[in-house]
């Protein structure tokens, strides 16, 4: 018999997982998996449960938010033995899942997770870490890992609209230099984003047009510093309707870019804090999981 390894966050969403698991157990069982369930205790759990075990194991399937699913990629690259990935998204934004065509739907994800097709997806690296999705910096960036996990399951989405509204007043930009094969600027920020995704944030489409999640190449937007409440409209706009007709925005693809700072920066990665630091490496790992989609 194949074995799976399920490692849930009993505490993600709004723990709506434990209503639907004996469910979403008997989908596996049905594919023809034993499967051994666990619910991760502590941050980091997933990343060292996938990282020591995924060896014993023909599939794991994660549930949880993006951190989660976070921590268990970098489990499974960090393995001696790679396998599938399944996913069964459970948080409050999903950005990754929305990206993959993974259903909210527990039950209905579940069923991909077990007996879907495998995507070989690309993963970014960000110095000596890894992420799936996004690494990014300035405003609103602390959003996602200073909303209690209390109130992202009282208000879901709503949570990172309000705690980020918070930071509005306190827009600090930051003067980098950034480097890649495609272009070499020089120029103060108040947020860049390096994405593998459709969305972020629940935003969807704010990442660029035609991302391809498998081709090597990270979509980049780097936000100008706005002289004025006009200039800041004017970058809203462009956000909003996908209009690329400001020079506020630099968007660009490419595989790997080097940022310089005077002074260290605070990054965030999959939603979690990812460390400060003056000069960042960002460069795409194509191909490098099998995740199982639709």
């Amino acid at each position: 018999m194949k074995k799976l390894l399920f490692i849930l966050n009993p505490n993600a969403g709004k723990g709506l997982i434990k209503n639907k698991l004996l469910r979403i157990v008997d989908i596996m069982v049905k594919e023809g998996f034993e499967v051994t369930i666990y619910p991760t205790q502590a941050r980091e759990d997933a990343l060292h449960m996938v990282k020591e075990r995924a060896k014993e194991f023909d599939l794991v399937v994660c549930s949880g938010g993006d951190g989660t699913l976070d921590e268990a990629v970098n489990g499974m690259m960090h393995s001696e033995e790679k396998v599938p990935l399944g996913y069964i998204p459970a948080g409050s934004t999903n950005d990754f899942a929305n990206s993959l065509k993974i259903p909210r739907d527990m039950v209905k994800a579940a069923k991909i997770a077990a007996a879907g097709r495998k995507f070989a997806c690309d993963v970014g690296q960000f110095n000596d870490k890894l992420f799936v999705y996004v690494a990014a910096f300035g405003i609103f960036t602390e959003v996602s890992y200073k909303t209690s996990q209390e109130w992202k399951n009282i208000l879901g989405h709503a949570a990172y609209i309000l705690e980020g509204v918070k930071s509005l007043p306190e827009i600090t930009s930051y003067h980098m230099r950034v480097e890649c094969e495609e272009i070499l600027i020089e120029d103060d920020f108040i947020y860049g984003m390096i994405t593998n995704s459709n969305s972020v944030g629940g935003f969807k489409n704010m990442t660029g047009k035609n991302v391809q999640m498998d081709d090597g190449k990270f979509e980049v937007t780097l936000i100008r510093m706005p002289k004025s409440f006009a200039e800041l409209n004017e970058i809203l706009a462009s956000l909003t309707k996908l209009i690329d007709n400001t020079d506020l925005i630099y968007s660009f693809k490419s595989d790997r870019i080097l940022f310089s700072s005077p002074v260290e920066v605070a990054w965030t990665l999959d939603g979690e804090f990812g460390g400060s630091c003056k000069e960042a490496s960002v460069f795409n790992l194509q191909k490098a999981i099998e995740i199982m989609v639709k």
